[in-house]
């Protein structure tokens, strides 16, 4: 009445021996590697808000920044969260500010959301400013944002580091009154 029926042996496999793949369960695997097609693609590089960096942080790709920076920022695309405090520049295509930026903002598109608070200047090509959004400081708008900062570079490393060397137009001028 109450017999268990035993499990006929030809399903069964020995240890050791393989199964066919079309009756295994692991049959259909999903590949574990992760292929991206394009750079849009990619998954962001996360700071999360249990970390502090003290220094530049730079990528080619996306950063999500819910931590603390103390340092310059230098991607493709960013994205600082309600919990973000970065203290230094930011210099990316897309920036979209959440959290607490003081320092410079330079992006082609840049956003301040409602919760954001920016002290210091903005050069973009395009700007969007929240209701709500704190933003104190220069908002300048350039075809081209993160050209006029290589431009700047250029002049600044064309300049002499020596700061007391004269000047061509005071050549004939005493360095102190005194001599006269």
């Amino acid at each position: 009445m109450f017999t268990k029926k035993l499990e006929s042996t030809a399903n069964l496999t020995k240890f050791g021996e393989k199964k066919s793949d079309s009756e295994s369960p692991f049959a259909e695997r999903p590949s574990t590697s992760v292929k991206s097609t394009s750079s849009s693609k990619m998954v962001p590089s996360i700071i999360g808000e249990d970390l502090s960096i003290t220094g530049n942080v730079r990528s080619k790709g996306e950063l999500q920044i819910d931590g603390e920076i103390q340092g310059d920022i230098n991607c493709g695309s960013l994205l600082l969260g309600e919990t973000s405090q970065v203290i230094g520049g930011l210099i990316a295509e897309d920036v979209v500010v959440r959290g607490r930026v003081v320092g410079s903002i330079r992006g082609l598109r840049v956003t301040l959301q409602s919760q954001a608070h920016v002290e210091g200047d903005i050069f973009h090509q395009s700007l969007a400013i929240e209701q709500g959004a704190y933003f104190e400081g220069k908002s300048r708008r350039s075809d081209d944002p993160m050209a006029d900062l290589k431009t700047e570079k250029s002049q600044n490393h064309s300049r002499s580091d020596r700061p007391f060397e004269s000047r061509s137009d005071d050549k004939d001028k005493p360095l102190n009154s005194a001599a006269e």
